[in-house]
């Protein structure tokens, strides 16, 4: 591990004001992912600055029914939140399949959804990879790549500086990205709004870059808003083992009925993509059309027909679709109880 000096803030300000002067500096907030990318030589920042009490470890009302959720609030802490498991359940089962219950006291809300978008050649410095060493190639397209994206992946062939074919690990990042969620940001340039659809990015032509926050940039709140029919939501995800994994396929849904019509639908995919995935094909023909699991089924299809897939990874396109498809009629079986 490099040598780091540690440092903390009186107040976020000040914390903004210290790394903004560390070019190789970084934010410490639970630390479940930059210390481990740390340990095995991934991540060799020359400045911790702390920020894990600078920021709110309170969920607060919002006006229009919504809530605020501060950067600090431990993941452990919101999963239980009454306020979020009766009006966003897929918030809270989007949590508590995100991690070992140890990981989810330590974790914060602004640090799960920084945690690097990875795969085993990231994390193995002796691999090609994009995004750990920009312009060494990629490993993962003619190797293991079970895991990977399908939707969104730049693939220029492993030898191209652009390729990179890792997936979004979050599950809370893909339930927000539902929900229509707002990032509030404080940063040198002073505070901002960044909403979830632009805060995570595909790789383009830089895979080095898993957001769009500037460095210096710091997570102070994620506002949820209002969204009555969110109470009829549901995350699902698909993995290897139910006690702890990255998802294979995950869908973050919910859904309003005006009897056997869908009124309006919100999805997010997880596990597909270098970032959360907003299914807003799907969502626009499933819109006034009838809640039907064969309307759901064409839905998923439709989305998914813009998919391409690896040669070991193929089998995530079915298991998006009926993944999708059983979510939408456990949420409208639920609204018709």
């Amino acid at each position: 591990m490099r040598e780091f000096r540690y440092e903390k803030a009186a107040d976020p300000a000040g914390a903004v004001a210290l790394l903004a002067g560390a070019p190789e500096g970084a934010y410490l907030g639970g630390g479940t992912n930059l210390v481990d990318l740390m340990r095995l030589g991934v991540a060799t920042p020359d400045v911790l600055v702390d920020v894990r009490t600078l920021t709110s470890d309170l969920v607060e009302e919002l006006p229009d029914g919504g809530l605020r959720i501060g950067a600090a609030v431990p993941n452990a802490d919101l999963a239980a939140d009454l306020r979020v498991r009766q009006r966003f359940p897929l918030l809270a089962q989007a949590l508590l399949a995100g991690a070992s219950g140890q990981l989810r006291n330590r974790a914060t809300t602004g640090g799960n959804l920084l945690q690097r978008t990875r795969c085993t050649y990231f994390t193995d410095v002796t691999q090609p990879c994009n995004k750990r060493a920009p312009g060494s190639g990629c490993g993962a397209v003619t190797g293991l790549h079970r895991n990977h994206a399908v939707l969104g992946a730049t693939d220029e062939g492993p030898g191209s500086p652009h390729t990179c074919v890792a997936t979004h690990p979050s599950d809370l990042a893909v339930a927000l990205r539902a929900l229509d969620a707002e990032v509030r940001v404080l940063g040198p340039g002073g505070e901002r709004t960044v909403p979830m659809a632009d805060l995570h990015r595909l790789p383009g032509e830089d895979p080095s870059r898993d957001t769009t926050l500037a460095h210096g940039e710091l997570i102070t709140a994620i506002d949820v808003p209002g969204l009555p029919w969110a109470v009829r939501s549901r995350y699902r995800k698909v993995r290897d083992r139910a006690s702890y994994a990255f998802a294979l396929v995950s869908v973050a849904a919910a859904m309003d009925l005006d009897g056997s019509t869908v009124r309006d639908v919100r999805i997010a995919l997880g596990g597909m993509a270098h970032a959360p995935w907003r299914a807003t094909v799907a969502e626009d023909a499933l819109r006034g059309g009838p809640a039907t699991e064969e309307a759901f089924a064409a839905a998923a299809e439709a989305e998914l027909a813009a998919a391409r897939p690896l040669p070991d990874n193929a089998f995530k396109v079915p298991m998006a679709t009926s993944t999708l498809v059983r979510t939408l009629l456990q949420i409208s079986a639920e609204a018709r109880a």
